[in-house]
């Protein structure tokens, strides 16, 4: 009862725990670093699109927009632009003008369009998104699904054909797909349409009009898929054969699980981790990929749209492009950085 009444009257202890601030400090250390590696990135991309213009030779305004568009230009446009790109001061006050547009979603006028790059760029970038996600969504399942199967079925004739067939397909450039696929589906069994995303002046509307969009994508769809399954597929199914080995997998075997369970409950649960690094991985490749297949088909998206920019030498809307693709790289790398720190603490922990 002492001891009781005793411990009851004890103050409670007050200190400084060491341990834990140190701790506490130290995450926040690694975090600020982990953040900070981006916000570098980004500094650079922005000094690189502002300074390699103006380190070109001659007048700055004409190594932004081309000796081309200077000669089409009135001397009130010629004004303006000077006066808008603060071209009349100083490299700092320049620079800062830059950023303070980008901040304003000014990337620039498009002397070609004439119209500001951002509108350009958001009327071309809906078929981008469309091309580039269904064709990451489709090559990330479908290389999960035949990875688990392949894994599962080590060695047998499944897994050689799969692992063979697709080793072969992830040889060829998404581009050269892109032709094969145009050549044999669109001109020799005329199959899928040749260029375009719809077909123009066909008045077609609700259900129809998506059959056709989906026509029309078809084709651009299976160059990048057939290409970009590898790389999740690849994945999927070494880490299928190591987890296969775990003692969970065992014991699951053990409990007398079904085959069905065993494969995706417990062993392809547990390989989705290095798929979601690989479908994050895989973003900036399908980006650039797509840039190179929307040229082969005459698809109305950013890649076409960059092309057409390089052909008319429309400086800024190429900039525009540029910049807006490395913003959507860099921003991919950092939702998957911090996506699989979710997923798997140890990761965090290891940083």
């Amino acid at each position: 009862m002492q001891d009781l009444e005793m411990r009851h009257l004890e103050s409670p202890k007050v200190g400084w725990d060491y341990q834990k601030a140190t701790a506490r400090l130290t995450s926040l250390v690694r975090r600020g670093a982990f953040f900070s590696n981006y916000v570098i990135a980004f500094t650079i991309i922005l000094t690189l699109n502002f300074v390699l213009p103006r380190m070109m030779p001659g007048d700055p305004l004409q190594a932004i927009y081309g000796e081309e568009a200077l000669l089409a230009m009135t001397p009130q446009l010629e004004t303006e632009l000077i006066a808008r790109l603060s071209l009349d001061q100083s490299m700092s006050q320049q620079f800062v003008a830059y950023i303070l547009a980008l901040a304003s979603g000014d990337l620039g006028h498009s002397y070609y369009y004439n119209q500001q790059v951002l509108a350009v760029i958001l009327d071309f970038l809906p078929w981008t998104l469309l091309l580039t996600g269904t064709a990451l969504v489709i090559s990330t399942l479908l290389g999960f699904v035949l990875g688990i199967e392949s894994g599962y079925r080590r060695g047998r004739r499944l897994d050689k054909t799969l692992l063979a067939g697709l080793m072969f397909l992830n040889g060829f450039p998404d581009f050269f797909m892109g032709i094969v696929l145009l050549l044999v589906f669109g001109v020799v069994f005329g199959m899928v349409p040749l260029s375009g995303a719809l077909t123009p002046y066909s008045g077609l509307e609700g259900f129809p009009l998506v059959l056709d969009i989906l026509h029309h994508l078809l084709a651009p769809l299976a160059a990048l898929v057939l290409v970009r399954v590898t790389s999740a597929y690849l994945l999927t199914r070494n880490t299928m054969i190591t987890t296969l080995k775990e003692n969970f997998v065992l014991t699951a075997r053990a409990k007398g699980c079904s085959e069905g369970q065993i494969k995706y409950r417990h062993a392809g649960r547990n390989s989705l981790l290095p798929v979601v690094t690989a479908t994050g991985l895989m973003i900036p490749h399908m980006i650039t990929g797509a840039l190179f297949v929307e040229i082969v088909f005459s698809y109305p998206g950013v890649g076409w749209l960059l092309y057409n920019s390089l052909l008319t030498r429309d400086y800024p809307l190429i900039q525009g492009i540029l910049l807006m693709v490395t913003l959507a790289v860099l921003v991919t790398n950092l939702l998957v950085d911090l996506l699989y720190s979710k997923l798997d603490p140890r990761v965090s922990h290891a940083r």
